[in-house]
Parts: C-alpha cells; sequence; structure tokens
C-alpha cells in the first residue's frame, strides 16, 4: 500500500512529501507498473453489488471495494461492448471513484469532473448502476447531466476547466458561511489547457480555499501527454524531484503524492490528508497526485498503443454474453506479453482493435482529410499541421507517421494552436490546424484577430462539423459557422462528400488568407455528381438555365438529403423547377451566387448549423441590402439547428427533429412554394 509520510518540518509550506528515505516510487507504484497489461486484481475473482448511492458505498467495508472495483469494470466492459462508449478513461478511475464517494459528501461536496467522460464510474455509483441507454436518446449521457442526477456538477466535455469551477463553487460556499471541500477531477492532459494553469495559478493564491485537485496522472490524452508539464509530472513518478521543490508548492498550493491510483487504502489515506489541508484555514488548495492507468483491467485496452480504447464502438467479447473466458485468456496474454517485453522479446503491436462494424478508414471523412493533408504536405515542404493533443483523432497520424517533424501536438490549447499558427505563416510556413469544430469555439479571438486580421495564410480544418450525436450538446458542431460568417476575409469550404472533401484541403491550402475546411462525422457519402457546373457552384438538381421556381443553397453534408427533397417535391409537383446549389466555396458569399438567388423567387438554405447565425442568416442580409421596392428580395427560408443546446441522440434522430431530413427539407420547400402561390412574403 502507498504511503504519506507526515514530517515535522517542510522544505515549503504545503508539501507532503515522500518517503525521503528511499525509493524512487512508493511501493505500490512500483507494483503498479509491474502490473501493466495485467488484469489482476481487477476483473478477476468475486464480484459485489454496486450499491445504488454514495451513502450505501461509505457503509461497505473496506475489504468489499476490492470486489465492487471487479463489478464495476465488468459492467463496465459489458456495457460498452453492447452501446459503445468511452471505455478506457472509465476503467483507469474505478479505484479513485470509489475513493472520491467514500470520502466527499456529494452531493453538497462538490465532484467536479474535467472532460466528463470519465463519469461513468461516478453515474454507476450514483444510482444509475445499468447505465441505461447509454448515449441514446432518452438514455444515460456520456457526460455529466443535471437533468439526471443532483450528484452531476458539469457536463464539461470540453477539457481544463474543472479546477475553475471547484474553486468558484467554493469560493460562493465560504462566502454563504457553509461548510465542507470541493474536488475537481482532472488529468494530467488536461493541464496542458491554458485555463487549468491559469485556475491553478489563482487557487495558489487564495488562501483558505478548501478546493482539492485531484490531478488524475495517467500519462495521457487520446496520446501521451507532452510538453514541460508533462515532464515534470515524470519526474515526479520518478521520485527525481526534491522535496517542496515541485511545481505545485511552487504556486502556493499543498502538494501530496503521487499515490497509487489502484490502491484502495492508499486512496482513502490521501484523501483524508487532503482534506485536513483543504480544511487548514492557512492553506491554500490542495493538489492530490494520483497516477493511474488508463484502459486498467481490460487487456485490449492496456495493450493498445494508440489511445488505450479511449472510445469505442460495440465490439464482440467471447463467449457472450459472459466476459469470463476472455478476461482470463487476456490476463494470461497480458501476462506472457510482459515477460516477453522484460526479456526484451516484446513485438510492438501499434493497432488498436476497434469496432468491426465501424467504416473502413477509406470511407471516414477523417481519413480522407488524413490522406488530402498528407498529399499536400509530401508536395509542399512548406505546410506544418498542428493538433490540440488530438493528433489522430483528427486524422493527422498517417502525416506524423512519414512526417514527424511536420506535425506539432500543442497538447490541449487551441488558443495556443491558433496562435502559433499565426507565427509560423508570419515566418513563411504553410499551417493547418486541425480540430474538432466545437473546439474551434475556444479560439474565436485567435481566429479573429491573431489569424484574419493579420491575412495569416492559416487553414483549419473542422471535424465532426455539424450535428455530431451521441456525445450531446457540448460535442455539436453547430456554432463554427455562425463564428465563421461573422470573420472578415475567412474563406470556407463545406464539402458534400469525400471526393469533394479531397479536392477543398489543397484548394483551402493554396488559398491566400485564412481559411476552413468543415466536414462531418463519421462515414463519407456516396459521391453526388453535379449535373451543371455555374460560377455560383455545382448544381445537384434541376434545370439551372429555365426559370426557377425554388433555388435550395445546400450547405455540405446535407447535399444528399436537399437532393432527396427536390426529388420528392417535382415527383408530386413535376411542373416545378426547384434547383438544388451546392456553392462549393460557401464563404465568402459571390457575386454570382446572389445574382442567381436575387433572380429566384423564393430561396431556401440548408446547413447543420446554427440557422440564425450561418451561411443562410448571412445570404438573407446581403440579399436585404440589395432589394429595393421595385425589386424586392426573394422570399427566403432558412433551415438550420435552432439556436439551443441539443441532447445526445443519433446524428439522423437529431437531424429529423430538426427538420433536417430529406422529409423536412420538403416540407419546407412545398411551404416556400405555397407561400409564393399566394403572393405572401
Amino acid at each position: 500500500m502507498s504511503t504519506i509520510h507526515e514530517h515535522p518540518e517542510r522544505a515549503v509550506r504545503g508539501t507532503i512529501p515522500l518517503d525521503p528515505a528511499g525509493s524512487a516510487l512508493p511501493r505500490s507504484l512500483q507494483e503498479t507498473r509491474s502490473l501493466q497489461g495485467k488484469l489482476d486484481p481487477s476483473t478477476g475473482g468475486e464480484t459485489a453489488a454496486i450499491p445504488e448511492d454514495p451513502e450505501q458505498l461509505r457503509a461497505l467495508p473496506v475489504a468489499a471495494l476490492p470486489a465492487l472495483a471487479r463489478s464495476l469494470r465488468r459492467r463496465l466492459v459489458e456495457i460498452t461492448s453492447r452501446a459503445g462508449g468511452h471505455l478506457g478513461p472509465n476503467l483507469g478511475v474505478v479505484e479513485l471513484t470509489i475513493a472520491l464517494h467514500r470520502e466527499l459528501r456529494s452531493p453538497h461536496e462538490a465532484i467536479v469532473f474535467d472532460t466528463g467522460h470519465q463519469a461513468y464510474v461516478h453515474k454507476m455509483l450514483t444510482g444509475r448502476a445499468d447505465l441505461v441507454g447509454l448515449r441514446r436518446a432518452g438514455g444515460v449521457a456520456g457526460y455529466p447531466d443535471r437533468r439526471e442526477s443532483a450528484h452531476d456538477v458539469v457536463e464539461n466535455s470540453h477539457a481544463s476547466g474543472s479546477i475553475a469551477w471547484a474553486h468558484g463553487i467554493d469560493r460562493a460556499h465560504r462566502l454563504a458561511g457553509e461548510d465542507g471541500v470541493c474536488a475537481a477531477v482532472i488529468g494530467d492532459g488536461a493541464l496542458t489547457g491554458g485555463i487549468g494553469l491559469e485556475a491553478l495559478n489563482e487557487l495558489g493564491s487564495d488562501t483558505g480555499s478548501r478546493t482539492i485537485v485531484v490531478l488524475n496522472d495517467n500519462t495521457r490524452s487520446y496520446a501521451p501527454t507532452i510538453g514541460g508539464m508533462a515532464r515534470h509530472l515524470q519526474a515526479l513518478r520518478d521520485g527525481a524531484v526534491p522535496t517542496g521543490t515541485d511545481l505545485f508548492s511552487a504556486l502556493g498550493l499543498t502538494y501530496i503524492g503521487p499515490i497509487d491510483g489502484h490502491d484502495h487504502a492508499a486512496l482513502a489515506e490521501a484523501l483524508r490528508h487532503a482534506r485536513r489541508a483543504a480544511e487548514d484555514p492557512a492553506l491554500a488548495g490542495v493538489v492530490l497526485h494520483v497516477v493511474t492507468r488508463k484502459g486498467a483491467g481490460f487487456a485490449r485496452a492496456e495493450s493498445d498503443a494508440l489511445d488505450r480504447w479511449h472510445s469505442t464502438g460495440p465490439f464482440t467479447l467471447d463467449p457472450a454474453p459472459s466476459i469470463e473466458a476472455e478476461l482470463a485468456e487476456q490476463a494470461e496474454e497480458a501476462e506472457q506479453a510482459e515477460q516477453a517485453k522484460q526479456a526484451g522479446q516484446a513485438e510492438q503491436h501499434e493497432e488498436p482493435v476497434r469496432t468491426p462494424a465501424a467504416a473502413t478508414p477509406a470511407a471516414t471523412w477523417t481519413s480522407r482529410a488524413g490522406a488530402a493533408l498528407l498529399d499536400a504536405a509530401r508536395a509542399d515542404t512548406r505546410i506544418v499541421a498542428l493538433s490540440a493533443a488530438m493528433v489522430d483523432p483528427v486524422g493527422l497520424s498517417p502525416l506524423q507517421r512519414e512526417l514527424p517533424s511536420r506535425v506539432i501536438d500543442v497538447g490541449i490549447a487551441e488558443q495556443l494552436a491558433l496562435a502559433t499558427a499565426a507565427g509560423l505563416s508570419r515566418g513563411g510556413a504553410k499551417p493547418v490546424v486541425a480540430l474538432y469544430a466545437t473546439f474551434l469555439n475556444r479560439a474565436f479571438d485567435q481566429l479573429l484577430l491573431d489569424v484574419s486580421l493579420h491575412r495569416e495564410d492559416v487553414t483549419i480544418t473542422l471535424d465532426r462539423a455539424g450535428v455530431t450525436g451521441d456525445d450531446g450538446p457540448s460535442h455539436h458542431g453547430i456554432w463554427d459557422l455562425a463564428m465563421a460568417a461573422q470573420v472578415p476575409g475567412l474563406s470556407l469550404w463545406a464539402p458534400r462528400d469525400g471526393l469533394r472533401l479531397s479536392a477543398a484541403i489543397p484548394a483551402a491550402i493554396g488559398h491566400a488568407g485564412p481559411s476552413v475546411v468543415r466536414f462531418a462525422k463519421g462515414a463519407c457519402p456516396a459521391p453526388l455528381d453535379a449535373v451543371a457546373s455555374l460560377e455560383a457552384g455545382d448544381v445537384l438538381w434541376g434545370d439551372p438555365h429555365a426559370p426557377v421556381d425554388v433555388l435550395l443553397v445546400s450547405i455540405g453534408a446535407l447535399a444528399h438529403r436537399a437532393v432527396d427533397a427536390a426529388r420528392t417535391v417535382t415527383q408530386s409537383r413535376p411542373e416545378v423547377n426547384v434547383v438544388v446549389l451546392d456553392p462549393v466555396r460557401a464563404l465568402p458569399l459571390t457575386e454570382p451566387l446572389l445574382a442567381l438567388a436575387e433572380r429566384s423567387p423564393a430561396v431556401v438554405t440548408v446547413e447543420d448549423g446554427v440557422a440564425e447565425r450561418g451561411i443562410g442568416a448571412a445570404l438573407a442580409v446581403r440579399l436585404s441590402q440589395r432589394a429595393a421596392r421595385r425589386s424586392p428580395s426573394p422570399l427566403l427560408r432558412t433551415l438550420g439547428v435552432a439556436q439551443e443546446f441539443i441532447p445526445h441522440a443519433s446524428r439522423d434522430q437529431i437531424l429529423a427533429a430538426e427538420g433536417l431530413d430529406g422529409e423536412g427539407i420538403a416540407r419546407a420547400l412545398e411551404d416556400v412554394l405555397d407561400l409564393g402561390a399566394h403572393g405572401d412574403h
């Protein structure tokens, strides 16, 4: 068991050091390393019933906790094998979450999970043991959700904010004269984010704070954590940092650790020490450094070099529905692999296991983007790609493997990525920043005033743009079009299929000034060829040379649905000419597009972004500015996502609910045609 040694004299106020006598690591941390890849002690042996709430959990004897941990891991594997989800992060925090709910009095003493996909175990211990309907419409969310439980504090799937949240809650409680501590559970990867470091800086100056920062150090976010913070945490794990000279103590915080995050007794003891320090009015906040293994207890996850099964689709367990045989087999294989590795005989197996139902790599938007960027980088030595701790998820792995010096991972720091890209452009490079669309929100200031104000040649690729589905409100990429439409001089491509994506990326890189290429999540649709080409864009349906009854402007991946809608309407109204147009480059709005729209009696725009602020809204403004009494603007309908936070469901379910499936778009076309027939503008 890990132990914390108290000393009457401390080199720096608030530091609780490791055993000064001796080993580079506490004994249990050394044992943790020796267990790498094994299932034991987490999944083999006796299991226990999962308590219904934290009060029942606190009533369990300590001896019952290993069996409970096995039950939780087994159920996590069984549930995600059917539903998919964030398996690796949750396997790594089983013992830690048990300890937190035994030692803190949630919900009064708030537990704020940073990047809340690691909260499955938390949910299972707070009345949701079966995670019913995980990540499906009407079911349990994949992140904390206040609608589900008073124990869920922050949805928070964007990293690095938990310390600020917890500190704010603590400050409010102190102002109100309330007792108790507040905890933030944050990974080492999230501490590469600016707001996390800013919050630590502020917390260190707040004497009397009762905030406990639980640093869940598993050495990775998706991939291994990078940068100076990662090196410092490695030195702390190795016992190479003299007592009281760690970064956290230097900031004025009480540092405790490192602690084995899979040792029940060690965690309980450490949390009690952390509480005592947090409740000391002479001290500022506490950092409890806990070392865990992402994917712990499931050999497929622990042996996955890519991301430790960070997120998975449904997968096969053999034999189903029981996982006992697989667990035993994997334990044996993992032990053999570890022995071979120690003997210097192990081979590297880099390919992760993924769901058999997943789209083949060549068929996904992400892989098409990655291949296009690799081709561009081969052709132009100035191209440099930047990632915010998501090299593989945004498709940069092929480029990193072939041209590793041309990929920069800045950590979970989108603002840094955009500002660095501006500097790279100024220095003569051609930077490409690859992000999820939802994370561009975090760097709007840099997009507007670092990149665009200075007309720097920065290309941004936005993966998972539009409605994403099962990850919930903070992962939908529905805000990027609204932001992009406000940025002067920015060009935006929203390709309708994989072939157009492969063309859009080199076009954006070759374009002077800031540019964005946005694309959806998952498999690419079938190629959708144009029936005609105009200066305004590609015509996908209808006759652009005949009088147009409705111009349907389709932005991005909704093109197939737009064509289906036009087909439905023209089948019932063969006399109607519905022209479906893909502008190809959606921003800036071009004169040919505006002229075509002006000549049309009705215009409908469709996009999977916020309708009130996106491309359609921008087109409406421009057309109204050109209108006069003798030449009024056309009847215009903008179809898009409502300006609200959309709960988790499948992408198709959400699009249908928002009127963005083929039937919904067809209804809008019928409405517009009926309005036009009555002259009602």
